[in-house]
């Protein structure tokens, strides 16, 4: 029988993924496990599920991909946090600029 990966959506709340976890079919999917492996019909079931019960204009819950799409999924993912993270390494931090303003009143005061 053909299998299909599904996760639960990763929790951002700013765009609507709030689940953490979910039950169907005796399975409980947690949002920090990833994927799991499980049979097409109830893949096709939680490609339905949205993060909001009933209501179709919330975003789905599940990712649902094939192990191709899932491995592609992830790398994109992956590329996508270094980019952040290389970003915030870049950026000033307020002990950055305290440091700075010490160095420049010392500066000040060594010139009389």
């Amino acid at each position: 029988m053909e299998t299909m990966l599904v996760r639960l959506k990763p929790y951002d709340p700013r765009r609507g993924q709030v689940l953490r976890r979910f039950t169907y079919a005796g399975i409980k999917f947690h949002e920090e496990r990833g994927w799991y492996r499980v049979e097409a019909p109830v893949a096709a079931y939680l490609r339905t599920v949205r993060e909001v019960p009933g209501n179709d204009l919330t975003p789905p819950a599940f990712d649902v991909c094939t192990e191709e799409e899932a491995k592609n999924l992830d790398v994109r993912e992956e590329s996508e946090a270094r980019v952040r993270k290389s970003a915030s390494e870049a950026a000033i931090t307020t002990t950055d600029l305290t440091r700075a303003a010490t160095r420049v009143a010392d500066a000040r005061v060594k010139r009389g």
